[in-house]
């Protein structure tokens, strides 16, 4: 089957291709590259032509609201309409989980793509995952100064390869709406995961402050709310391959 990959030049866009071409399918890589523009819909007809699945893990760097709101209501609309009138039988989106229960003006752009996908008429699924091993790194490398200063957080990170390989499966089947919340092996500190991080030489060598941030991040929002599946690769695990 035909399926396109929306954001397939990212970090977890990269392991959904793969993870579709091991199961047989024809990935296409949608990107403004290849003359897709999700912000104007420009190349969008012509690259859904023929697809039967979609899987969408766009993404926008910002921390902004009217950035990540913007962008994510505006390619939303688009690729919408466009699958609906290439007749796409199925749309998967990557959310984030507690993308309802913590304020965050990135989440806020989240919570309205997923809107857009529930209120189209082409059958969807929204997996919502737990954030990557690398959001300590991601987060540390938009901190400058002497100090790095760190929400503090619980998260059940989750390798992308993982998540990637999720993706792939649910877009070989049936749409399956609000999909189980998918997370990592185990609860980490989202502090320890940056000092640790420092420590085995994979930022820039500074103190961590840890720093209470209101909105539910601080208060567990981050974590599943329910039993669900779980990755097994753990944090651990991915720090000791990725600074080797």
């Amino acid at each position: 089957m035909k399926i396109a990959v929306v954001g397939g030049t990212g970090l977890a866009g990269r392991f959904v291709v793969e993870a579709l071409r091991t199961r047989g399918h024809t990935p296409v890589v949608l990107s403004r590259g290849q003359g897709v523009d999700l912000l104007t819909g420009s190349g969008l007809d012509a690259a859904l032509a023929g697809a039967g699945a979609v899987v969408d893990v766009s993404n926008v760097i910002t921390t902004r609201k009217s950035v990540s709101v913007g962008f994510f209501d505006t390619a939303g609309r688009h690729l919408v309409g466009a699958a609906e009138r290439a007749g796409v039988r199925h749309l998967v989106t990557l959310s984030i989980v507690g993308v309802d229960r913590v304020r965050n003006p990135y989440y806020a752009g989240k919570l309205r793509q997923e809107e857009i996908v529930r209120s189209g008429s082409v059958p969807w699924t929204v997996l919502r995952a737990t954030q990557f091993h690398e959001f300590a790194g991601q987060l540390l490398s938009g901190v400058p100064g002497p100090v790095a200063v760190v929400p503090a957080a619980r998260v059940q990170p989750i390798a992308a390869r993982e998540v990637a390989e999720a993706l792939a499966d649910i877009a070989s089947g049936g749409p399956r709406a609000m999909a189980a919340e998918l997370a990592g092996p185990r609860v980490e500190s989202l502090v320890d995961m940056a000092r640790r991080l420092i420590a085995a030489g994979g930022a820039r060598r500074r103190p961590v402050l840890p720093l209470y941030v209101p909105g539910g991040m601080s208060s567990g929002g981050l974590l599943p709310a329910g039993t669900g599946p779980r990755g097994t690769r753990r944090f651990a695990d991915w720090l000791s391959e990725s600074t080797a």
